[in-house]
């Protein structure tokens, strides 16, 4: 009996350490460092920020009236303009990425 209780804790044992030793171990890096991003990478990016701050500027005047803290008058107002500013921003982003289609919607 004594000798079936300490196989079980060896066995135990054992299986714990199986399972966490790849937690234990720590991994080599390649390299710490961040890619420094070429003028092409960088350009995109500059374009996705442009394309996600003109979204959310239209999302949030959209949220303001709809909740009533901007009237239909100073919506109607802003409302081009942003569309706009979203517009160029997804044209700008489907230039540089090769997607643009016809301006009659044809493919």
């Amino acid at each position: 009996m004594t000798l079936a209780l300490l196989l079980a804790a060896a066995l135990a044992v054992v299986c714990v350490v199986a399972v966490a030793l790849p937690f234990i171990r720590e991994p080599d890096p390649e390299s710490d460092e961040l890619a420094e991003l070429d003028d092409d990478e960088r350009r995109r990016l500059e374009l996705l920020e442009g394309r996600d701050r003109a979204l959310a500027a239209l999302k949030e005047l959209e949220f303001e009236h709809r909740t009533g803290t901007v009237s239909d008058e100073d919506y109607r107002a802003q409302l081009g303009s942003l569309r706009r500013d979203a517009a160029s921003a997804l044209q700008a982003l489907a230039r540089e990425s090769g997607e643009v289609r016809p301006a009659d919607g044809r493919n």
